[in-house]
């Protein structure tokens, strides 16, 4: 892979830079991170400024939607946008990260053309509905049934760790659409559907974390009908669908936030440098290695990104040597801002604090990394399966 930059490239990085540069201070001021709906507002009138400039979906394939722009554009466009300030994907990140990748690649052109132009306007909010109170890392032992009665799906089940369910419009939601017996595999029988979060028959109950916030939700669905036209892919096929999901989730869906550590890896020095804490050899060693630590991953996050679109778009298990790195390597990163912060690493009110609880989640979240060890030892060295 050539990690140098062409004339073209740095044409399109110095355009997105003086877009960035008039249209950041027109922002207005981010909402409360406990105002949901003052936060969905704000996430997706920045998505329609992105619609609005060519900005929005911008490594989509154009028949998707998307800008089809090389791999070397779109992280050009993460370092940038990163690099000042901007909002990230926010409260859609399902639906831009998740769900609205795994249609283009999957769906049919009437459900990417229902789908993905909302998505892309900033019009619709996705969440995810696949973990369940008893089958999180194993996902293929989820319950949650699905009927057929004429053109519809009759769904009852629940769902935990659904995010941003309370605003949002579309839930990707897993289904068993045929029950596990000897002759159907628990992988077997299950089918990925877009559902109507409108819908009756659905209740949202807020969860709220350590950090005292409520982006994650239980979900109970009582006989909810979702038409047979909303399935994506055939039924019974959703396993398949769902590694699709699953690769772009572990795959791609962290670059930008690989840009943001690096940032806050610098912040990190500053503030040492500020409150004496520079002083401690052992201090700036670890900084140091972090550094070379999330220039590395952002290497990998060049090559894996590079790699997906060469096969289509989908990311390859790459993804889980990322994923599996980066969620340690982001808890290290915070574990070092307690540090620099010394006693004020207890307050709440600090942005490197709440970073730091969330962080506490990485390595259980988006697939823990004892799957993602998995993935790497069988299917990268091709060690056999444990017995």
């Amino acid at each position: 892979m050539d990690l140098t930059y062409t004339e073209e490239e740095e044409d399109f990085r110095a355009r997105l830079r003086a877009w960035l540069a008039r249209t950041l201070p027109e922002l207005p001021p981010r909402p409360d991170p406990l105002d949901w709906p003052g936060r969905r507002a704000y996430d997706m009138g920045w998505q329609r400024r992105l619609y609005d400039a060519g900005y929005a979906g911008l490594h989509w394939p154009a028949d998707a939607g998307g800008q089809g722009a090389t791999p070397t554009q779109h992280l050009i466009f993460l370092e940038e946008t990163e690099k000042a300030g901007a909002p990230y994907v926010g409260a859609n990140f399902v639906g831009l990260l998740h769900a609205g990748p795994t249609i283009a690649s999957e769906g049919t052109p009437e459900q990417r053309a229902r789908w993905l132009p909302p998505v892309l306007r900033g019009d619709e909010v996705w969440c995810q509905g696949f973990s369940e109170p008893d089958a999180g890392s194993d996902l293929a032992s989820l319950r949650t049934r699905a009927w057929r009665d004429g053109d519809d799906y009759v769904v009852s089940g629940s769902k935990i760790w659904t995010s941003h369910a309370e605003v949002a419009d579309w839930c990707e939601l897993l289904v068993r659409t045929t029950p596990v017996s000897e002759a159907v595999p628990k992988h077997r029988g299950i089918s990925w559907l877009a559902m109507p979060m409108d819908a009756p028959g659905i209740t949202v109950r807020p969860l709220r974390t350590l950090a005292g916030s409520t982006e994650f939700a239980e979900m109970f669905l009582d006989e909810v009908r979702v038409p047979v036209a909303n399935r994506v892919g055939a039924e019974n096929d959703g396993w398949r669908v769902t590694m699709v999901t699953l690769s772009y989730e572990r795959g791609t869906a962290f670059v930008g936030e690989v840009v943001a550590c690096r940032r806050v890896l610098g912040e990190l020095a500053r503030e040492a440098r500020k409150n004496g804490r520079w002083d401690d050899a052992v201090l700036r060693r670890r900084l140091g290695r972090l550094s070379a630590e999330f220039g590395a991953l952002w290497r990998l996050t060049q090559w894996n990104v590079s790699e997906s679109q060469r096969s289509g778009g989908v990311p390859g298990v790459g993804g889980s040597v990322f994923k599996l790195r980066y969620s340690h390597a982001r808890q290290e990163l915070y574990e070092a801002a307690g540090e620099v912060l010394g006693v004020g690493s207890l307050d709440l009110g600090h942005e490197w604090t709440l970073d730091r609880l969330s962080s506490l989640s990485y390595t259980i979240a988006a697939g823990t990394s004892q799957i993602q060890q998995n993935i790497v030892a069988e299917r990268i060295l091709g060690l056999p399966k444990g017995r």
